[in-house]
C-alpha cells in the first residue's frame, strides 16, 4: 500500500484578513517600542533580558538543572526590580506615548511646539538676528531637506536661537521642520518668480514667498536689518507682523483669505514707502 506524506506545509493555518491586522499591528507596535527604547539604557537593558533568556532556554535544553532552578527563582522578581529601576525612563515613555499619537502630532505638542519657535522668534527679532523658519505640513519637503544640513533634532528655543546666531556655519539658509523635530538647517529654498517682488523683497522673503508657493508649507522669516517678523503661507506673505500674528499661523488659525488681504495691504503700503522692505 502507497502512502503519501502530507505537506508540512498544509498544517500551518490560513492567512486570514482578521491574521493579517493581527500581524501588522504586532509589527507597527514592536516597532514603536524599538523606536522608542533606541538610543537609551533601556535598549541594553532589553538585550542584557534576552541574554538571560537565552541562558534559561539553553539551561533547559542541556539539563542545567542548577543554573534553571536559580534563573527560575529569580524570574517573578524581576518586572518588579526593572520597574523600582527605571521608573523614570518609563514615566518619560509613557508621557511620550501620550504626547505623540502613531499617526501625528497631537494638539498639546503642536502648542509646546509653537511656544518654543514664538520664544525662539522673539529673541531673535530683538537680537536683529536674520532667521528663515520652514514648518512643513501636508506635502513633503524632503528634496529641499536633503540640500541642508541633518539634524533631526527636538524643537528647542535654545536650538534655534544657535543656529542662526551670527557667523555660525548653519546661519545662512532655511530651518525645516517636520513634525515635531527640526529636520535640517541650513537648507537652499526656492526663490519666489514674481517680477513685482524681486527687487522688492530680501533673499530671505523671497524664499520664504518661493517654498510656500511650491507646498502648503509655512515660512517665518526675521529681518536681520530691521528684526522684524514676516509670515508665508498659500503663496502670499505678510510683512511686519506681531508674535501674535505668528502664533495663528502655526497654530493654524490663519485662514488663506486673511493671508491675501494683509499682503494686498502691504503691498499697497510697500508702493507709498518702499523703504520700508527689508533687502536682507
Amino acid at each position: 500500500m502507497v502512502r503519501f506524506f502530507s505537506s508540512p506545509l498544509a498544517e500551518v493555518p490560513k492567512l486570514t484578513i482578521t491574521a493579517a491586522i493581527d500581524i501588522l499591528i504586532v509589527a507597527i507596535l514592536i516597532y514603536q517600542l524599538l523606536m522608542i527604547i533606541r538610543g537609551r539604557r533601556a535598549a541594553h537593558i532589553l538585550f542584557g533580558l534576552c541574554v538571560v533568556g537565552v541562558a534559561y532556554v539553553t539551561a533547559i535544553w542541556a539539563h542545567l538543572e542548577v543554573l534553571r532552578t536559580i534563573l527560575a527563582t529569580l524570574a517573578p522578581y524581576t518586572a518588579i526590580a526593572l520597574i523600582v529601576m527605571f521608573q523614570s525612563e518609563l514615566r518619560r515613555t509613557f508621557a511620550r506615548i501620550g504626547r505623540k499619537p502613531f499617526l501625528g502630532v497631537s494638539q498639546l505638542e503642536r502648542r509646546e511646539l509653537a511656544q518654543e519657535i514664538l520664544l525662539a522668534v522673539a529673541h531673535l527679532s530683538q537680537k536683529h538676528f536674520g532667521a528663515l523658519i520652514v514648518v512643513e505640513r501636508k506635502i513633503g519637503l524632503r528634496t529641499f531637506v536633503e540640500s541642508g544640513v541633518n539634524l533631526d533634532a527636538a524643537v528647542s528655543r535654545d536650538l534655534l536661537c544657535s543656529i542662526f546666531y551670527p557667523g555660525g556655519s548653519l546661519h545662512d539658509g532655511a530651518v525645516i521642520i517636520q513634525g515635531d523635530r527640526i529636520a535640517s538647517a541650513a537648507c537652499f529654498l526656492p526663490l519666489t518668480t514674481n517680477p513685482h517682488l524681486m527687487t522688492e523683497l530680501g533673499t530671505r522673503h523671497r524664499a520664504a514667498l518661493g517654498i510656500t508657493e511650491e507646498s502648503d508649507c509655512m515660512a517665518v522669516v526675521v529681518s536681520e536689518e530691521t528684526g522684524r517678523i514676516s509670515i508665508a503661507a498659500f503663496g502670499e506673505i505678510e510683512l511686519d507682523v506681531s508674535i501674535e500674528r505668528v502664533e495663528q499661523l502655526i497654530t493654524g488659525r490663519l485662514e488663506r483669505r486673511d493671508i491675501h488681504t494683509s499682503t494686498a495691504l502691504s503691498q499697497s503700503s510697500a508702493a507709498v514707502r518702499q523703504q520700508s522692505f527689508d533687502r536682507s
